[in-house]
């Protein structure tokens, strides 16, 4: 799969050639192949690029503007969508290609994957720590409850030895 990159070498406008600048160097920078398709110098690719963008990708005027980025034949996105999946750590799932080993959408996807069971071990780790902590609230209250009938036997013994003592004397 080729992920083609639709940019207009000869823009006029520094906000268009930034945009396709960015993308470009990303895709560089992380070493993912594609194709420069020149929508400037060839008819052809201007005119495959606005044929194949969805009508509502479109913006109002029916012209699509550079970048635009397709997998083969299936339309990405434009810039913003691009941007967006790159921000949320979804670059290869929006440019449709399986992510490399030890990515961040790696990881988000296998943990996905075990989110049931980590939400299941994780409902029984909760089950087992509130039967521990009500076990030992309730071993924390009964020797509270010793302490407080020891104090009180203390007490009334104490009591007993004073009216003893004053009985004597």
């Amino acid at each position: 799969m080729v992920i083609k990159v639709f940019v207009a070498t000869s823009s006029g406008s520094t906000a268009i050639k930034k945009k396709q600048q960015e993308v470009v160097g990303f895709l560089e920078a992380n070493k993912i192949d594609f194709q420069q398709m020149d929508i400037a110098g060839d008819e052809d690719n201007r005119k495959w690029m606005r044929e194949n963008v969805p009508g509502e990708k479109k913006p109002q005027n029916g012209i699509p503007l550079p970048p635009q980025i397709f997998n083969e034949e299936r339309y990405c996105g434009d810039f913003e969508s691009f941007f967006s999946a790159k921000e949320e750590n979804i670059i290869y799932s929006f440019l449709g290609l399986a992510p490399p080993p030890g990515t961040k959408e790696t990881e988000k996807s296998d943990a996905m994957d075990g989110t049931e069971a980590q939400t299941e071990d994780k409902a029984d780790e909760g089950a087992h720590e509130e039967a521990q902590s009500a076990q030992s609230e309730s071993e924390d209250q009964q020797e509270e409850e010793e302490k407080q009938e020891e104090g009180e036997e203390k007490e009334d013994g104490e009591e007993k030895d004073k009216v003893e003592e004053q009985e004597e004397s």
